[in-house]
C-alpha cells in the first residue's frame, strides 16, 4: 500500500526568483540534458519551456536588471533597419546641401531678385 497525503489547506504555488530561473534554463541547454529531467527535480516542464523562451528573448536578465523588456526579434529587426535609415539621411543631407549651395549661387548671379511672396506679404 502506498502512503497517501492529506492537504489542510489550497496548495501553495512555489514562486522561483529571477535568480533561481537563471539558474535552471542554463542546466536545460546543457548537452544531454532534458527539460523534462530537470523540471522533475524542481518544477513543472511546462514552466521551464516558458522560462527557456523568455530566456531566449532576453527578458529573464533584463527583469533582473530592471530594465524594459524588448523581444531579441524587435531588436534584431531595428538593427537591420539602421545602415538602411543612415543611408536615406546622408541622401537627405546632400540633396540640403547641394539646394543651399544653388540658391547662394543663384543671389550671387541675381537670378533671384528676392523671394517669392508668401499668402500676407502682399504689403
Amino acid at each position: 500500500m502506498e502512503p497517501v497525503e492529506v492537504l489542510t489547506q489550497p496548495e501553495q504555488r512555489r514562486r522561483c526568483s529571477v535568480e533561481e530561473k537563471l539558474a535552471i534554463v542554463p542546466q536545460t541547454l546543457e548537452p544531454g540534458a532534458t527539460v523534462f529531467g530537470v523540471a522533475r527535480r524542481q518544477v513543472n516542464a511546462n514552466q521551464v519551456f516558458a522560462w527557456r523562451k523568455l530566456y531566449r528573448d532576453g527578458s529573464l536578465s533584463a527583469v533582473s536588471a530592471g530594465e524594459h523588456v524588448v523581444p531579441a526579434s524587435d531588436v534584431a529587426e531595428a538593427m537591420r533597419q539602421i545602415p538602411e535609415l543612415q543611408r536615406l539621411l546622408d541622401k537627405k543631407t546632400m540633396e540640403v546641401e547641394i539646394l543651399r549651395e544653388a540658391m547662394e549661387y543663384s543671389r550671387a548671379e541675381k537670378l533671384i531678385a528676392r523671394s517669392p511672396l508668401l499668402p500676407g506679404d502682399d504689403r
